[in-house]
């Protein structure tokens, strides 16, 4: 709680974010993963990030999704930038998710609107549920002893 209303310990935090983490360390991005008919989807949450600078991967069963936002520099029309507010973490931005084995990795699909990052992985075919005919013999057979 003290972090949170004290402005001394806010900015300090805040000091320490730009110093250690922002621009240097990949930083994680919330996501929502849920499935709907026989496909997974994993919706990351990434505004501003710039759609060429995203990368999603998937490679020995895990996804690795990494983009970047950029900080603003300044162009020599607008000059110098001074930040009032600097509180947008800017960088790279990465996580990696674990994959069952029962994801048809050939086919994932990527889509990037409105800050949202959609990857779609379908579930493999051999890996859908399938109804098992369950067959009757029609008659039953009596086994009898003989106590002799």
């Amino acid at each position: 709680m003290t972090v949170a209303f004290d402005p001394l310990f806010r900015d300090l935090n805040r000091l320490a974010t730009e110093v250690f983490g922002s621009s240097r360390v990949p930083q994680a991005m919330p996501m929502d993963a849920y499935r709907t008919g026989d496909h997974y989807v994993v919706e990351f949450d990434l505004p501003g990030i710039d759609p060429e600078t995203l990368d999603v991967r998937a490679e020995n069963n895990t996804l690795t999704v990494r983009g970047e936002r950029r900080g603003r520099s300044g162009d020599e029309a607008e000059g110098e930038v001074s930040f009032l507010a600097s509180e947008r973490p800017r960088g790279t931005f990465s996580r990696q998710l674990s994959l069952g084995d029962g994801l048809d990795v050939d086919n994932i699909s990527a889509d990037y609107t409105d800050g949202v990052l959609t990857v779609t992985l379908p579930v493999a075919e051999q890996a859908k549920p399938r109804q098992i005919k369950v067959g009757h013999g029609g008659g039953r057979k009596v086994i009898e002893s003989s106590a002799g």
